[in-house]
């Protein structure tokens, strides 16, 4: 992880961390944890009500981390408009019970009207629990 001082959030995403928390953000339990111009990393502590009928994280936790965290690259990387997800394409790798994981999110293509991205899931060790790419629609 970064230092203390690299970890400081600029003051637009302050705004969109404390907004966030009474939204469906803040009621799943995401948090910030790192942001550039390119890229995003986003965490999640697992709580009972994350997994599924088996006992592991429900999928839609998976891509709920994913597209929130790829949003919010597209966001930071067109901050003079709104987008919005047009696509998002999800493979689960690996489950996981418990714990801490994170989710790093990078551009991966710009143009006027798009922001391509791709973001994978990690425990705190590093192993690959699912990826995904998606597209933003750039809303003037």
């Amino acid at each position: 992880m970064a230092s203390s001082e690299e970890n400081e959030l600029p003051p637009q995403l302050e705004q969109w961390k404390a907004k966030a928390e009474s939204t469906f953000w803040g009621w799943v339990g995401c948090s910030f944890e790192r942001v550039d111009e390119r890229r995003t990393v986003v965490s999640l502590d697992i709580e009972p009500r994350h997994l599924n009928l088996i006992g592991i994280l429900h999928g839609g936790v998976h891509a709920t981390m994913i597209d929130s965290a790829m949003g919010l690259a597209a966001m930071l990387a067109r901050p003079e408009a709104a987008v919005v997800t047009t696509h998002l394409n999800m493979n689960y790798v690996a489950p996981v019970r418990e714990g801490r994981i994170f989710v790093e999110a990078e551009i991966a293509h710009m143009s006027r009207k798009t922001v391509t991205t791709q973001a994978r899931v990690r425990t705190a060790d590093g192993e690959l629990l699912a990826f995904g790419n998606g597209t933003f629609r750039v809303l003037e």
